[in-house]
């Protein structure tokens, strides 16, 4: 933080002393970070609409899965580029609630999707339930996956 104060200080003391010099360096500098500033928020609001074109649904289904991962996971890509990785988190929602009875504490469990999936692949898993506050059953909670974090190949 002292090392920022010092150097805007000197900035403003070089642009007082010298403003023929210092101004257009400054202007460049400004528009240099104005341009990385544009990119960053480029990325940013296109990994966001890749993410949403991913459908990513999540059921419990005790019949179709093991007794020990009874949350089935479907996914699919409905991008035009592969995913690479894919991170989040299980929320629990009684129908018409927005409290989520998920509890995420340090054990829960990690989700992750598959390595790489393809434009239009779809992939399914069966995936362990998150541990849940105590009096809710499965059976009656809709899940849904938050908290998306992924990236995509070019």
């Amino acid at each position: 933080m002292l090392i920022g104060a010092i150097l805007i200080l000197t900035w403003l003391v070089l642009l007082l002393r010298y403003p023929a010099k210092a101004l257009p360096l400054s202007m460049a500098a400004v528009c240099g970070l104005g341009l990385v500033a544009l990119w960053v928020a480029w990325q940013d609001t296109r990994e966001t609409s890749q993410l949403a074109r991913l459908d990513l649904r999540l059921a419990y289904a005790p019949a179709q899965c093991p007794p020990d991962r009874t949350l089935q996971v479907t996914m699919h890509n409905g991008n035009k580029a592969p995913l690479v990785e894919l991170r989040w988190r299980v929320a629990a929602y009684a129908p018409g609630d927005t409290v989520n009875l998920a509890e995420n504490t340090y054990n829960a469990p990690r989700y992750r999707g598959p390595g790489e999936l393809q434009p239009g692949a779809e992939w399914k898993d069966c995936l362990p339930l998150p541990p849940l506050r105590s009096g809710y059953r499965p059976q009656t909670l809709e899940f849904r996956a938050e908290h998306l974090q992924g990236t995509f190949a070019n």
